[in-house]
């Protein structure tokens, strides 16, 4: 060379190392031999941490190549020296991977990310926090992934791990670390051999994530009351509550109630401390409690910023045992789940698709501000052994969104414990006849919960008495489902749009059951529907508007507890044969459309004030029970009957005393029918304004001292009547009587 340029070496000359393995010795291999594809590869040099081995500079330092992750273990690292190989085993079946050479480690070897060099050096894994099971030679479901995955989720330097082949775990993994993205690429996750489980034990996850106990616990009594929907709270001394600090809060168990009822147990924040003896926190409480009540607070490190998305996962066999919950059942130390979480927040899940699954696909307790969404189960091994076969339940949780998710053949799609301010939507859950029931709440004092668009059967605070059948503000919309029950301590129950289709597979009836506290019903269908009370909380009436309702024979509409007013609006109720109405709480139609069979049996009410008030009543016999002193009120009802025998209007027996405010009626009746009945016990009726066309009326027999009758500005047309003899508790005028 001439030109005045510095002697170059052959780019193509390779120098032997101590180790013999090829060390290239120019920045023109770099180029010409692994081009612009390791230029991409060690893309992500300039992101290392500080932790990392700082690479040099190119060209500064020798570049070595290796063809596989074997071949670059039999190599001695030097500080900052750079290696390029080809592949784990072979060239391409990972990519390409890029190390920096370490010769005083800090970091122990484990096969992937930190590979052992000869005499006691490392090689460290370049990478922008992105990494997949390849780096650690795992290709496929043949050799399990467990060691890889602890790995990767213990390195702080990774954020995100990735699978690019179906995979298999057979261990149970705990992790406290935060802030990783998991994406498992829709392969599918296999656990067949996994490590047993320990007895009841939903947290034994393939991947369990858990905040870490500060050992700080503080225990007192309430100085003053905690009222509802307060976030302020009172303390021993704000002191020991740090903002930003987070705490998992119970109360104590309710006074006479069940071993674990309790009306508090959520994990928050403190986001104030108000003053030496006050403190607030992130979460309005749902139910209040009174002066003297005590309080547990136990401090936690959360869990923050897990994702774990992308995978179908196959539960570990075998798959036949118990068919009815039965103890013991094996397979709930054998069987298998990929995800738990507890004492975390913002802790997400997508995409996940199981099948086979023992406990829950997600797990969660003590969660807050959380998504689930996209993700399935089908064909759980049971249906009946408690706390198996969930598509995910929650409790204690808080803040909390399940979304676009679906079950088939599967206990619960959606479980919600102990928790609030949650929201489930667009969720649809089939097997209904396989003894599945998608949508629950356990009754422990859950509040604030809205379902929207769902499908699949509902089955709200229902588990029991031990954790207190209670929950409040539970609103669902434009559900439809083959089952819905709400009739345990709910208060302010909310239904929109909800339909309830029976299947003759499964509940024929199409029930309904609600809880008379507080619950309104807008443009619902069901078949039967049965109103209970076994709770009185709410301030709001118990409405149902614009709904249809198909009674079976002999339903009881309005059961005996029942002692709040029930209002009707605007409602369709066909199958009223044999109903009964026992509660004693007032009954309300007002504009409802209410029909019988030609041949049903007499409907019996036997409410304090039964008022109905337009609308018609068609083919219905309706009875006063005199159970009590009633009240009964019918304005402006249009009533008509093809029976040729039987009373639209009558009385029982009863002891009580019966007063009537039948106002406009207008009556047709078949003759041998009566339109009125009233022929025993006291009696003080006015019935005023009425038309009535054929039939019968029966008048004279019920109206013995003391009873009182008004019978005036009434037209009696084709009528066989039956009225008293006038006198000082008789005034029967102005009535127009055509034959």
């Amino acid at each position: 060379m001439t030109d005045g340029s510095p002697a170059v070496t052959d780019p193509h000359a390779e120098t032997m190392s101590p180790e013999g393995s090829a060390r290239s010795t120019g920045r023109r291999t770099l180029l010409a031999g692994l081009g612009a594809v390791a230029l991409g590869a060690a893309g992500s040099l300039a992101a290392t941490t500080p932790a990392q081995a700082a690479p040099a500079a190119m060209g500064a330092k020798d570049i070595t190549r290796a063809e596989s992750v074997a071949e670059l273990s039999r190599l001695r690292a030097r500080d900052g020296e750079m290696a390029i190989v080809a592949g784990y085993r072979t060239p391409g079946d990972a990519g390409l991977l890029v190390y920096v050479g370490s010769e005083n480690p800090k970091s122990t070897p484990n096969g992937g990310t930190v590979i052992a060099g000869k005499r006691g050096t490392t090689w460290l894994l370049q990478h922008d926090g992105t990494v997949d099971f390849r780096v650690f030679g795992i290709t496929g479901p043949k050799t399990a992934a467990d060691d890889a995955l602890a790995a990767m989720v213990d390195d702080p330097r990774i954020a995100r791990i990735e699978a690019h082949t179906d995979l298999l775990f057979q261990r149970r993994h705990r992790f406290t670390r935060s802030h990783l993205e998991i994406d498992f690429g829709g392969h599918l996750i296999s656990t067949e051999g996994i490590e047993a489980n320990t007895h009841d034990n939903p947290f034994g996850a393939v991947m369990f994530f858990t905040g870490v106990s500060r050992d700080v616990v503080v225990e007192h009594q309430l100085a003053e009351a905690w009222p509802e929907l307060t976030d302020a709270v009172a303390v021993p001394d704000a002191a020991k509550f740090p903002v930003d600090s987070w705490w998992a809060v119970q109360c104590d168990a309710v006074a006479g109630g069940g071993a674990d009822e309790r009306e508090i147990q959520r994990f928050v924040q403190v986001t104030q401390q108000i003053d030496g003896k006050h403190i607030r926190i992130d979460y309005l409480n749902g139910w209040p409690l009174d002066k003297g009540r005590t309080l547990t607070w136990r401090q936690m490190d959360p869990v923050s910023g897990v994702r774990i998305s992308n995978m179908r996962f196959l539960g570990a066999g075998p798959f036949d045992g118990p068919t009815d919950g039965s103890f013991p059942d094996p397979r709930e130390l054998t069987g298998s789940h990929p995800i738990a979480f507890e004492y975390a927040i913002h802790c997400d899940v997508a995409d996940v698709h199981a099948s086979r699954t023992w406990w829950p696909v997600v797990m969660r307790r003590w969660n807050t501000h959380f998504t689930t969404e996209r993700c399935s189960v089908e064909n759980p091994p049971t249906v009946f052994y408690g706390g198996a076969g969930y598509l995910t339940q929650q409790i204690s949780c808080l803040y909390g969104r399940v979304s676009d998710c679906t079950s088939s053949n599967a206990r619960h799609l959606n479980d919600l414990t102990a928790s609030a301010y949650c929201i489930v939507e667009n969720c649809h859950g089939d097997g209904d006849d396989q003894g599945g029931n998608p949508f629950t709440t356990h009754g422990q004092y859950e509040h604030d919960l809205t379902f929207i668009g769902c499908s699949g059967l509902m089955d709200i605070a229902n588990s029991g008495a031990q954790w207190g059948t209670s929950a409040k503000r539970i609103t669902v919309r434009d559900h439809v489902c083959s089952w819905f029950v709400a009739g345990t301590r709910i208060s302010d129950l909310t239904l929109e749009n909800v339909r309830v289709i029976g299947r003759s597979t499964f509940d024929p009836q199409a029930t309904m059951t609600i809880n008379a506290d507080g619950a309104q019903l807008r443009g619902c269908t069901a078949g039967l529907l049965a109103i209970g009370q076994r709770s009185s909380r709410s301030s709001r009436p118990t409405t149902i508007e614009d709904c249809t309702f198909a009674l079976p024979k002999d339903q009881v509409l309005i059961q005996t507890p029942v002692t709040v007013p029930v209002s009707f609006v605007r409602c369709t109720i066909t199958g009223v044969d044999g109903t009964k109405a026992r509660g004693a709480g007032p009954v309300e139609f007002v504009d409802c459309r209410l029909s019988g069979p030609a041949d049903g049996a007499t409907a019996e009410f036997g409410a304090s004030r039964v008022t109905i008030r337009g609308g018609t009543v068609r083919d219905v016999l309706l009875t006063a029970t005199a159970v009590r002193d009633q009240v009964i009120v019918m304005e402006g009802v249009e009533l008509s009957t093809e029976r040729g025998e039987g009373a639209m209007l009558s009385r029982a027996a009863g002891a009580g005393v019966v007063t009537w405010r039948l106002s406009g009626l207008t009556s047709t009746a078949e003759k041998g029918a009566t339109h009125v009945d009233i022929g025993t016990g006291v009696n003080h009726a006015r019935v005023t304004g009425g038309q009535f066309v054929g039939g019968r009326l029966r008048l004279a027999d019920g109206f013995s001292e003391p009873s009182t009758l008004l019978f005036s500005d009434d037209v009696v047309r084709g009528v066989e009547a039956g009225l008293p003899e006038a006198g000082d508790r008789v005034l029967i005028a102005d009535v127009l009587t055509i034959a």
